[in-house]
């Protein structure tokens, strides 16, 4: 499971025009994608990982401060350019297996005591987000 984080001070995603999630004030925002192999205990450390990061201001955390995150699927993460210029996802999970672990990772935020929004998976989603810092991790599992 991988997942890339941004500190952001807003953060918003829509699907055909309407928005589906957003947070405002300082949060992180939250690509994920799920490979071959992923499972539930790798979604529990993932959010365990996410709610305790401590990287927003005065090195604090989400569950430090009440923090929201916006966590959106995204199966390029594990895309694939080192041949050719056309990416290979053969390293992604198939959406039947990679939906209800990014689902599972949300749940276990939201079971810490994490409020969380969402994209819709599977769709042609706009991300729009404002990067404090600007401050980017990789986050691997």
């Amino acid at each position: 499971m991988r997942a890339v984080v941004q500190r952001v001070s807003q953060a918003s995603v829509s699907v055909g025009g309407r928005v589906v999630g957003e947070i405002g004030g300082p949060g992180l925002m939250v690509l994920v994608g799920v490979t071959h192999g992923d499972d539930g205990g790798k979604a529990r450390r993932m959010a365990s990982k996410l709610w305790g990061l401590r990287i927003l201001d005065g090195e604090k955390s989400c569950s430090d401060v009440d923090a929201p995150l916006l966590v959106v699927s995204q199966f390029t993460l594990y895309g694939d350019a080192r041949k050719g210029r056309r990416p290979t996802w053969t390293a992604a999970a198939p959406g039947p297996v990679a939906e209800p672990l990014v689902d599972a990772v949300v749940a276990e935020l939201r079971a810490l005591g994490a409020k969380v929004e969402t994209g819709v998976f599977g769709a042609d989603m706009k991300v729009s987000l404002v990067n404090d810092g600007p401050i980017t991790l990789v986050v691997d599992l």
